[in-house]
């Protein structure tokens, strides 16, 4: 009974082709009705909301994301002419976008901030961890100095001595970044001297972050303190030296009476 029952359930399947096409026809008009929706009026981008701008720039970054937003609407974001729109601002990174239907867009600017100034030939330029040049923007006076020989040209630092100096500033964290007054290639190799402390040596350009670890746990002992200089070339064998000798010690007060 079983295989002569199923015959007739079969027959019917084939006899009614169509409703096989049916789920497809259904998708293509959702994808047609979305393709048609997200391009009309009914969500344009009416307001703009720009966030994350700063400096003599912002007012322009402002202006150029808002009306290449207001081109769009908020089912149809065009990330890449945003970013288009702001590519000539070297403190721009990079945007980010919040939707806000069916009207409201929200831009958050994420900047390039400097993390240096290059100094030479007469000229003063803040120089991002990339090496992009902002030129125009302020100079922030807590960031290192990298000394250069000749005034930079075209957008992105090129000399070879303050590419790899830059590199090092770059590689601090971002809470000791802000200690170091000048950072250079020396005779043995990197260098960075920190404000109101010591020298740290770092020798060649390889495991940056892990030297300057090592140079923060040396500086935070309180043996180190007085020291003229930290070696950190090797970082497992970082050291303090040009200590203090007993007799350059500061005299403790006296406890008699």
């Amino acid at each position: 009974m079983g295989p002569v029952e199923l015959l007739p359930r079969v027959r019917r399947i084939a006899a009614h082709p169509r409703l096989l096409g049916a789920p497809l026809l259904v998708a293509a008009l959702l994808v047609g009705g979305f393709l048609v929706l997200r391009d009309s009026s009914l969500v344009a981008v009416e307001r703009v909301t720009v966030t994350g701008t700063s400096g003599p720039d912002a007012s322009r970054v402002r202006e150029a994301l808002e009306s290449s937003a207001r081109e769009m609407t908020t089912l149809h974001v065009r990330t890449g002419a945003l970013r288009d729109a702001v590519r000539s601002f070297p403190t721009v990174r990079d945007v980010r976008v919040d939707r806000d239907l069916p009207h409201g867009l929200t831009i958050h600017v994420l900047g390039r901030p400097a993390v240096a100034t290059l100094s030479g030939a007469g000229q003063r330029v803040p120089v991002a961890a990339d090496g992009t040049l902002l030129r125009g923007s302020p100079i922030p006076g807590d960031v290192p100095v990298l000394r250069i020989d000749a005034a930079p040209a075209g957008a992105r630092l090129s000399e070879p001595r303050a590419v790899h100096a830059l590199a090092l500033i770059a590689a601090a964290p971002v809470a000791m970044r802000g200690h170091v007054e000048r950072a250079f290639l020396g005779r043995q190799g990197l260098e960075a001297d920190l404000r109101n402390g010591p020298s740290v040596i770092v020798g060649d350009g390889h495991r940056l972050r892990a030297k300057w670890v090592a140079a923060a746990r040396v500086l935070g002992d309180p043996g180190a303190r007085g020291a003229r200089y930290v070696d950190v070339r090797v970082p497992e064998r970082a050291v303090a030296g040009g200590l203090p000798t007993p007799d350059q010690e500061e005299p403790q007060p006296s406890t008699t009476g």
